[in-house]
């Protein structure tokens, strides 16, 4: 096969995977909005858990909007004792907001070796009064239709979660990481629904009901694992759950400082991918692989070769492979409602940076989030580092 020959086979091959992703992904969407149900629970009727740890300069502003976007729900703010920025921000929500259905649960330190955000939303568990719970991230929004769409999946599933999107962002590190979510999060959570039941579920934002939940054990048998979100969907798996996984927006806005920050954030989410994909049965990771790995090996491969092999007609077919990329994921994004502007240069280069990633992720087994440190173990198992 000629030099040219080979560049054509690549982005072909780099196109027709994409196109698939997109087309399946798109299948699915239009699948859960025909048959969309009616919620027979109210968001009057929910308990939203929120585990709150200060750091991010937006946290007051993104809890006050979910506040907002919620009036209906009653908020439980999971605080640690010696976390005194994130107390004194949620009691002056509170005061700004004197009619809210709004309580603060101050924690003490966890244990060793227990999750942190797992042991808040545990001791918040047994006070629930509310049919459903929902777990939202304290740097996430969920907009009342979107809550809506949640509950109505409750009804076949025990379990709801949403699909994520990132705010566009001032900083091109923060640019980055929403390329990065935006481009992938319709093609990682839905695409596969096409042939196959959730792997996990989005621990930014689920919904349960709270008899179910405190009937597989509630939270405390996650204190262990670090990936509270993947521990919680196979054990409920295990005591024959179901999952929705929906077309549901949250809305996740992560204050990204510098381009350390930015690697430590996706050093983090790829370590616990390689965590999923370790518990995977072989038929599973060659999927996942083919689907998830190979579309950014292609691209690498096609750029190499134009590379190393110019030529008018090869760089003719790169900006062709580029451009059909983009109207690809500009499909993907529409269908799924991403309002975030993309940025075509920076959406290259997040797919260029993954393999990085998660060879970085791979090699390094030690995760930063926000002040703490934890050393992450294959079995999901994790200790301070």
């Amino acid at each position: 096969m000629g030099t040219l020959s080979a560049i054509a086979a690549l982005a072909a091959a780099y196109v027709a995977l994409l196109g698939a992703r997109v087309r399946l992904a798109g299948r699915v969407l239009r699948r859960q909005r025909r048959d969309a149900g009616k919620a027979r629970f109210a968001i009057a009727e929910v308990a939203v858990l929120q585990p709150i740890l200060s750091g991010d300069p937006r946290l007051a502003g993104v809890l006050e909007d979910a506040l907002r976007a919620l009036p209906d729900a009653r908020f439980h703010w999971l605080v640690d004792a010696d976390d005194a920025e994130a107390r004194r921000i949620v009691e002056e929500l509170r005061r700004r907001h004197p009619g809210a259905r709004a309580c603060e649960h101050v924690n003490p330190p966890p244990p060793d070796g227990a999750n942190p955000k797992t042991f808040k939303l545990d001791r918040a568990l047994a006070r629930l009064q509310e049919p459903v719970c929902l777990v939202l991230d304290d740097d996430a929004r969920l907009s009342a239709p979107a809550l809506s769409v949640l509950l109505a999946a409750l009804d076949s599933s025990d379990l709801a979660t949403a699909l994520p999107q990132h705010r566009d962002a001032e900083r091109l590190p923060g640019r980055l990481l929403a390329q990065f979510v935006n481009d992938n999060a319709a093609l990682t959570y839905l695409a596969p629904l096409a042939f196959a039941p959730p792997l996990s579920i989005n621990g930014m934002c689920y919904a349960m009901r709270t008899a179910r939940l405190r009937e597989i054990g509630g939270f405390a048998p996650l204190l262990a694992a670090l990936a509270d979100d993947l521990a919680l969907a196979d054990r409920l798996r295990r005591h024959g759950g179901t999952i929705a996984q929906t077309a549901a927006a949250v809305e996740v806005q992560t204050s990204i400082v510098g381009l350390a920050h930015y690697v430590r954030q996706m050093h983090r989410w790829m370590l616990f991918a390689t965590l999923l994909l370790r518990r995977q049965p072989p038929r599973w990771k060659f999927a996942i692989l083919v689907l998830q790995g190979l579309p950014p090996a292609l691209l690498w491969a096609l750029l190499l070769a134009v590379a190393l092999h110019p030529s008018g007609a090869a760089f003719g077919l790169l900006a062709l492979t580029l451009a059909a990329r983009a109207g690809l994921l500009a499909a993907a994004r529409r269908g799924a409602c991403v309002a975030a502007r993309p940025h075509p240069l920076l959406s290259v280069l997040s797919e260029l940076l993954q393999p990085l990633h998660l060879l970085h992720a791979t090699i390094v087994r030690t995760v930063r989030w926000r002040s703490r440190r934890y050393r992450v173990h294959d079995d999901g198992r994790f200790d301070a580092a």
